[in-house]
């Protein structure tokens, strides 16, 4: 298992916290996903063994966000 904190741009309402929770809890791996539309971000709890952080930021960037 691991955690990253990924920076999420364009986000602008709770409606879009909720849109890239959704985005990243669908992904399978995903344990847990926490996003922050203040600080800008999103913690996720992933199996490293299933994805990769590249793969929760193509995820996001799909969604029609920016991700780093």
């Amino acid at each position: 298992m691991a955690t990253t904190v990924l920076k999420v741009g364009g986000m602008s309402c709770q409606g879009c916290v909720k849109s890239i929770t959704q985005v990243l809890q669908d992904l399978n791996g995903v344990l847990s996903a926490e996003v922050s539309l203040e600080q800008g971000e999103a913690t996720v709890a992933f199996d490293d063994a299933r994805l990769t952080r590249a793969d929760l930021a193509r995820a996001v960037i799909d969604a029609g966000f920016e991700a780093s």
